[in-house]
């Protein structure tokens, strides 16, 4: 008489989508992390350029190279500007996959923890049923001494 947990085909399909939440999960952080180097990226090269913009206007600057420099990093702001709409968005799906996760971690516990209510009941039964038995084979070993 072994155990045989009634719900394992349906523990087995919530873990199996769990796993795949999992992995979209990781795909979305690494995602998010890409993005947010690259928008870091800009920002220190933007930070770098007026540093630079600055120490050149101090020694001196030609008009024409001010203004190329400065369509440059208004070209840059427009650039982190959208990569920094990049990672709201890629953040907000990432915290969407995380919900899903937790919600997944959730369902999966509770089956393991029917599973393992179900098999204490299951263990206390087979004692129940052990010593009936071996009740049973006490009273007919008796019964066959006094005979």
């Amino acid at each position: 008489m072994s155990y045989q947990f009634k719900f394992h085909k349906l523990l087995s399909i919530k873990e199996s989508e769990k796993d795949q939440v999992l992995s979209e999960y990781n795909e979305s952080v690494k995602s998010f992390e890409t993005l947010a180097e690259k928008l870091y990226s800009f920002l220190k090269r933007k930070e770098e350029l007026e540093k630079s913009q600055i120490s050149k206007l101090n020694t001196g600057l030609m008009i024409q190279d001010i203004r190329h420099h400065q369509q440059f990093i208004t070209n840059l702001e427009k650039t982190i500007s959208h990569y920094q709409r990049l990672v709201i968005e890629s953040r907000q799906k990432m915290q969407v996959v995380q919900s899903k996760l937790i919600e997944k971690n959730i369902e999966v516990k509770k089956f393991e923890k029917i599973k393992e209510n179900s098999f204490q009941h299951y263990s206390i039964e087979l004692h129940h049923y052990e010593s009936k038995v071996m009740d049973e084979i006490s009273i007919q070993q008796f019964m066959s001494r006094g005979n």
